[in-house]
């Protein structure tokens, strides 16, 4: 570290030498991951370019329309930009959607009827979906209570997909398979876009007319190819993790077949209205500047996520992936196993941000969680987890999730002050 930037953290930030000694150690081990990554962001960068200029984006994208929201121009070439960055038939990218729980529940709800089968592949889904699919919870309108039912796969033991288990799990009501390729609050590796090709085809070869669907979130960007180039038919996300760049507001996207993309906006919108309708409420600019800028967002939180790792990694905690593994989201898990190292992380991430930074994140009871979570996220954009941001449920082994970062050296801070906050209360473990 330079010593002016040394000097600043010391005398007026509050940061130790030795915490310092522990970032530039792991800095200097991770430098050649940091190029590799730079030019996955290059390719993503100019693919993202080049959506752009095949659809003419001009300032007329720009402004938006009131009541129904017919024929938005802007909506429509948003729409063609993400399509053409998927590579797929068709796409949804709207401010009404609310999350990525809520793309993934459009699609769920939009494609499956009764008496269809759903299978999860990689483990239990992410933990807001358990009552949508009806794995807990009664009364709200799961797909179980609309005769939908649900198996889940496990992994296998090094936490790749059980291709053996899940051909035993295929039964003829087998109507869609889904991989959650980001770990959620699981202690696994995210799922690869290699995974995903070699899934797709496994699938496919079983029965072709089984839809193959990816949970895309906080997987943006990380690689060359997304879930749709190798085989899967339809994706979902959110606007506030990696695609938005930190600049939209909310919303989230589908991508996909054309026909399913439109059983999908019909139960968005209404049947035979679905995609016609709807309005963007000027959101178009933030979306598609925090689209265009993405790539570049996506590698900042990816390194600072790669940095989190082997700080850790080298003071002895177990963390996930670690610092060589391929990586395939934002995510980065440390075992704290101690709910109060677990709070004191969160703590020392809340106090490295820019909004809110003098509050004290608390454990709660979040709605669609089983367990109390503590979140750390003072952002810009509120739940935006492709700004810097910290949160995991209260619960053995007490495992963080750090993410985000709009900037590296802002991801790189969020590890400082987690440092700190655990070495000032005698909680961090000693190299």
């Amino acid at each position: 570290m330079q010593k002016n930037t040394y000097d600043l953290l010391t005398t007026k930030m509050g940061i130790s030498p030795e915490i310092i000694e522990i970032i530039d150690e792991a800095e200097e081990q991770i430098k050649n991951t940091f190029l590799e990554l730079d030019d996955i962001m290059a390719y993503n960068q100019y693919k993202v370019l080049e959506a752009f200029q095949k659809n003419k984006i001009s300032d007329m994208h720009f402004s938006w329309n009131t009541g129904y929201g017919y024929d938005d121009p802007g909506r429509e070439a948003i729409e063609k930009v993400y399509s053409d960055i998927f590579h797929t038939e068709a796409a949804l990218v709207r401010p009404i959607i609310v999350n990525g729980t809520h793309a993934l529940t459009l699609t769920l709800t939009g494609i499956l009827r009764p008496g269809d089968e759903l299978i999860y592949c990689t483990g239990a889904p992410y933990d807001t979906l358990e009552e949508v699919i009806g794995i807990r919870g009664e009364g709200k309108g799961s797909l179980k209570e609309f005769g939908i039912t649900f198996k889940q796969v496990e992994l296998t033991a090094d936490g790749n997909i059980d291709f053996e288990a899940l051909k035993s799990a295929i039964s003829p009501q087998t109507r869609m398979i889904t991989v959650q390729r980001a770990t959620g609050y699981g202690w696994r590796k995210a799922i690869t876009i290699p995974e995903i090709e070699e899934w797709a085809k496994f699938v496919k070869a079983i029965n072709p007319s089984i839809i193959c669907m990816v949970d895309n979130c906080y997987g943006e960007f990380l690689d060359t190819k997304e879930p749709t180039d190798v085989g899967a038919d339809v994706i979902a996300g959110s606007l506030i993790k990696n695609p938005g760049g930190g600049l939209a507001l909310t919303g989230g996207y589908i991508a996909g077949r054309e026909d399913l993309i439109r059983n999908i906006s019909y139960r968005m919108t209404s049947p035979g209205i679905g995609g016609e309708c709807g309005l963007m409420f000027g959101q178009t600019r933030t979306m598609l500047q925090g689209l265009f800028l993405a790539p570049k967002t996506v590698n900042a939180a990816v390194k600072g996520a790669i940095l989190c790792a082997q700080a850790f990694q080298n003071l002895g905690y177990e963390v996930c992936p670690t610092p060589t593994e391929k990586r395939s989201d934002i995510i980065e898990a440390v075992k704290l196993n101690d709910p109060d190292a677990l709070c004191a992380f969160a703590e020392g991430v809340q106090a490295a941000a820019p909004i809110d930074a003098h509050v004290k994140p608390i454990p709660w009871d979040m709605p669609g969680y089983e367990s109390q979570v503590i979140m750390a996220a003072g952002a810009f954009v509120q739940g935006s987890s492709i700004e810097l941001s910290a949160d995991g449920p209260l619960r053995e082994p007490y495992i963080i999730y750090f993410q985000g970062g709009l900037t590296y050296e802002h991801s790189k801070f969020g590890v400082i002050k987690a440092l700190q906050t655990l070495y000032d209360r005698k909680l961090l473990k000693s190299k």
